[in-house]
């Protein structure tokens, strides 16, 4: 392991460690039409627990449309945490981590259906006001499946802007961050309720912090 790496899992560690929730500071208007000046609310706490995987899933319902508002901290696009303050799969907790998220193909294993969410994806775009491509903007689990987050719960699901100019897809800088947490959490350089922690409050400062963002 090079020195570099290696401040980096120490700095990566020391910030997660004493992690206590989110950055109530540097929230700025997203530069597109589709984010509202109207920064969300981001309490520290105790994430909540959803349902966890089912065998049939269900449409879930989503927030009153205009209900949410989108934050941003620079060009990254934040949740609303009223609406969106993330959601823990209970089948996943850091004893079962190994036979879980760090096993090839259990996230697949535990995926709703696209019939499933993309009504839900629908809903939720007006929930949120969101007027971008719905081919680029991601129905994203704020805590990813990869990380213990709970598949269908609506608190852990929200329409996210692309933060990545002339994006064809849905892929973005968040998705980044996921691998790059599950990876520390799977190598036991950070700990489950660490790496949720982060993902939920400031994914931005995460990626910051495991050195995958500027």
């Amino acid at each position: 392991m090079t020195l570099r790496r290696s401040v980096t899992i120490a700095a990566a560690v020391a910030f997660l460690a004493g992690c206590t929730g989110a950055s109530t500071g540097g929230l700025v208007a997203h530069p597109t039409p589709v984010i509202h000046t109207v920064e969300p609310v981001r309490v520290p706490g105790t994430i909540p627990i959803g349902p966890g995987p089912q065998s049939v899933y269900t449409v879930q319902p989503q927030p009153p449309a205009g209900s949410c508002h989108y934050g941003a901290e620079g060009r990254y696009p934040l949740p609303d945490a009223r609406c969106t303050p993330g959601a823990t799969n209970p089948k996943v907790a850091q004893a079962t981590i190994a036979t879980t998220i760090c096993r090839t193909g259990y996230t697949s294993s535990i995926r709703p259906p696209a019939s499933i969410t993309g009504r839900e994806k629908a809903a939720n775009a007006k929930s949120y006001g969101y007027t971008g491509s719905m081919r680029t903007g991601e129905y994203d689990h704020l805590i990813s499946l990869e990380l213990g987050g709970d598949p269908n719960d609506p608190r852990n699901l929200w329409v996210e802007p692309n933060d990545i100019a002339g994006a064809t897809s849905t892929g973005n800088s968040k998705d980044t961050v996921e691998n790059a947490a599950k990876t520390a959490v799977c190598s036991g350089h950070i700990s489950l309720a660490a790496a949720q922690q982060g993902i939920a409050t400031d994914w931005p400062k995460l990626g910051r912090t495991l050195g995958v963002l500027p």
